[in-house]
């Protein structure tokens, strides 16, 4: 089951946390995130998934930043959130998709317990100015059936800021 806009805020401060919070982005059946203004891109063209990559930071300017058609870039949102007892979940609001960005290219599933900024992969079919702190993306959350166990540790559990990949970690 997915929560209701109305379930979303009665949760508030309980199974769900999302800091800064504001009510008029809440939606029938999600809440709308907004976008910081940092973004990281990998610095080498070929990337190997047994190596940790070198990242460089840019900064999205009031007057926006023109993304390049077919790069990736890492960014992450200004809401920190928690979730207990549910399953969060991720996705690009419509009117970003149908300018051509996606903003999840295939992390959008959270996990019961998950707690931080959601880091955001990026890629444009087109080229496309983006400007810092629009609502991005949304958050929706699911009922979870049965025994579970709470994500409390994890590479990317607890996060300070947009996270590039760790999965090296799984090859040692």
């Amino acid at each position: 089951m997915i929560l209701s806009g109305k379930e979303i805020l009665n949760r508030m401060g309980n199974d769900i946390q999302i800091d800064p919070f504001d009510e008029s982005r809440l939606n029938p059946n999600s809440y709308n995130l907004s976008l910081h203004n940092e973004l990281l891109v990998y610095d080498e063209a070929m990337l190997d998934m047994k190596k940790d990559h070198a990242v460089k930071k840019i900064i999205i300017p009031e007057d926006g930043l023109l993304l390049e058609q077919g790069k990736l870039y890492l960014g992450r949102t200004c809401e920190y959130t928690k979730t207990n007892n549910l399953v969060p979940m991720l996705e690009g609001r419509s009117s970003i998709g149908r300018l051509g960005l996606f903003v999840h290219v295939t992390a959008g599933f959270g996990d019961v317990g998950f707690e931080g900024y959601w880091t955001l992969e990026m890629f444009c079919v087109q080229p496309i100015r983006i400007y810092p702190f629009v609502e991005i993306c949304q958050v929706y959350y699911h009922s979870i059936e049965g025994d579970f166990e709470c994500y409390t540790s994890g590479k990317y559990q607890k996060n300070a800021g947009i996270q590039a990949s760790m999965l090296y970690k799984d090859f040692k």
